[in-house]
């Protein structure tokens, strides 16, 4: 690794100009008199990106969400390569599986976005039991107004919330409920105790404790073979009547035929950032549903926060020129987990 390395930034930019503002920018070229920013429409279906890189010679090479699938062979036919600092979240579409098995280092924005999740999932929470997506449409499209004596809302404060899975975004949430004075329950059999008890969460032994006995459900468990669609009707139906499931994990933990039926029900409140399939089909019935809440995958980076993913990525690019352990590696195993 050089004292002023070579680096290589591919994105377009809409994304530069939300990940890299100026006083990020000030940091690379306080790193680097050598940075190379190219547009990655530049290189159509990745056409003349191998050349590219073999011109300005990157040890270093920052990556987003357009930048062109790399080749297979790109640690052959650019030697000098060693780090590939990906700002966003999913490295599979842009690094292929064998790139991260030869040992290239490579990292994401890992819990650089953890709060802006957190904040999410809260604003999904209150909402949804408010019924606020619901009565936007009521009074946008028909006109509507609430009936004092019919109308059902509920509120955050008295409740008890339980979070599936206890990670980095589950850790910031815990600290953004605070305020509120709810108690928290978790299920993720391979936390550590102490790491609970410092966050103030009781552990549930097992899902069925987790959804039966909280009124507020938060989807954070990570997709793998084992909870890819463990979320079944019978979970769901569990949940106190007035409750809300809420999800800005990963769509495919929960079955969402079940979910449908269950939230078609009225049993409980429904919202959503996260589907198995996105886009969201155009048929989907969380579409139409009175007491779903929907968005589009927005629960990460808002377009004023990216940055933040660029500064934990310029933290990783300092910790490699000082030979220091990188923060959010990807590993083949953390690969297929975040895919």
């Amino acid at each position: 690794m050089s004292k002023n390395p070579r680096i290589g930034i591919i994105l377009e930019p809409w994304e530069s100009d939300s990940f890299l503002p100026e006083p990020v920018m000030a940091e690379f070229y306080r790193l680097s008199d050598s940075i190379h920013l190219v547009a990655s429409s530049r290189f159509p279906d990745g056409e003349g990106l191998t050349g590219w890189l073999q011109e300005i010679r990157p040890e270093i090479l920052v990556t987003g969400w357009t930048t062109p699938r790399l080749p297979e062979d790109l640690t052959s036919e650019v030697p000098d390569l060693r780090y590939v600092c990906h700002l966003v979240g999913s490295v599979r579409s842009t690094i292929p599986e064998r790139l991260i098995g030869e040992g290239l280092l490579i990292t994401n924005w890992g819990h650089s976005i953890a709060r802006t999740v957190a904040e999410c999932a809260l604003m999904l929470a209150i909402a949804g039991l408010r019924g606020a997506s619901y009565w936007t449409l009521e009074m946008h499209c028909r006109g509507g107004w609430k009936d004092r004596t019919t109308t059902v809302t509920g509120s955050l404060f008295g409740r008890k919330v339980g979070i599936h899975g206890f990670g980095g975004i589950s850790q910031e949430l815990r600290k953004l409920l605070v305020p509120f004075g709810v108690p928290v329950m978790t299920y993720s059999p391979s936390v550590p105790d102490k790491l609970l008890e410092e966050f103030d969460v009781t552990r549930a032994e097992s899902l069925e404790e987790l959804f039966s006995q909280n009124d507020v459900i938060v989807e954070l468990a990570a997709l793998t073979p084992k909870t890819r669609g463990m979320v079944n009707e019978e979970l769901l139906r569990s949940i106190p009547r007035g409750g809300i499931f809420v999800n800005v994990g990963r769509g495919a933990v929960v079955d969402e035929e079940a979910l449908a039926r269950v939230a078609r029900d009225g049993h409980i409140q429904v919202a959503l950032d996260v589907y198995a399939e996105e886009p969201l089909p155009e048929d989907s019935p969380f579409r139409h549903l009175d007491h779903v809440l929907t968005l589009p995958h927005l629960a990460g980076p808002t377009v004023d926060r990216r940055q933040d993913a660029a500064w934990h990525g310029l933290e990783n690019i300092r910790r490699y020129l000082r030979g220091e352990p990188l923060q959010s590696r990807i590993t083949p195993e953390v690969s297929r987990r975040i895919s």
